[in-house]
């Protein structure tokens, strides 16, 4: 016996689950979706732009009295826009899931790896460095703000060692993370040159024998505690106009020790 065929059914036809009631009256923070992978573009300040791959977190508020947000929206959301992603975009992104989603508040994530080619300092030779860079965004009653986070590694020589010993310092790898809150434009790169301009000696890719020497004693002949890494770059973000606010944080990852040194600064408040 053949069944009976089944009509299509308009979304008006079928029930919304989501947009029903809940009588528990506990309103949820943040509900969405997390470490989904979308394709971007962001500005270059070198080449223009940039093609990657962001990971993005996505999170409205819910009011006690909804069961559920619509988790297909946060995807169609992310589709719709434009695959260039800058400071407006982003922002513009922040503004739709709001309204879509009809909540107060929203709070997007988006990290992803940034490259750089950069030239070692006596050969000249190029090679890329990776960085990771989030963008976080935040809308709350309408007024969106935006974040931006660079991770950058360099190195770091401990003043210590090299006053007490007769020959050579201890240095390691640190990593120093910049979080900004953004008024206007900024460039990845300016942010990323600021922190390893101010490090003991800043890292390369790739290195011939005399730009080893040269890093080796860049750094010897600049050496930074943890505190003054944090402090310099503070320093430093304090003088533009553009950023609002940021927190500066440097984890030095000791060579002679089985633990990590940290430091953070805050200027401002991102809360």
């Amino acid at each position: 016996m053949n069944k009976p065929s089944r009509r299509p059914q308009s979304s008006d036809e079928i029930a919304d689950i989501q947009a029903s009631a809940d009588s528990r009256r506990i309103a949820i923070d943040k509900v969405g979706i997390k470490d989904i992978r979308h394709p971007v573009r962001v500005k270059d300040r070198t080449e223009g732009e940039q093609h990657t791959i962001a990971h993005f977190n996505m999170y409205v508020e819910l009011p006690h009295n909804f069961k559920g947000t619509h988790m297909s929206r946060f995807v169609e959301i992310l589709n719709q826009h434009e695959r260039e992603i800058s400071a407006a975009s982003f922002k513009d992104i922040l503004s739709d899931m709001g309204e879509r989603l009809d909540a107060g508040r929203g709070h997007i994530e988006m990290r992803f790896p940034y490259f750089v080619n950069k030239a070692a300092p006596v050969s000249g030779v190029e090679s890329l460095m990776d960085y990771e860079v989030t963008f976080i965004g935040e809308i709350a009653a309408g007024k969106r703000t935006l974040d931006i986070r660079v991770v950058v590694p360099v190195t770091s020589l401990c003043p210590c060692s090299k006053e007490i010993s007769e020959y050579g310092a201890h240095n390691q790898r640190s990593h120093v993370t910049v979080t900004a809150r953004i008024q206007g434009f900024v460039w990845i790169e300016e942010l990323i040159d600021l922190v390893e301009s101010e490090a003991s000696c800043e890292l390369f890719g790739l290195l011939k024998r005399p730009d080893e020497k040269y890093v080796t004693e860049r750094a010897y002949d600049n050496p930074k505690f943890v505190e003054d890494m944090v402090r310099d770059v503070a320093a430093r973000l304090k003088k533009d106009e553009r950023i609002e606010a940021f927190t500066v944080e440097s984890e030095n990852f000791e060579s002679i020790h089985n633990h990590s040194a940290y430091a953070l600064v805050r200027g401002g408040n991102l809360d």
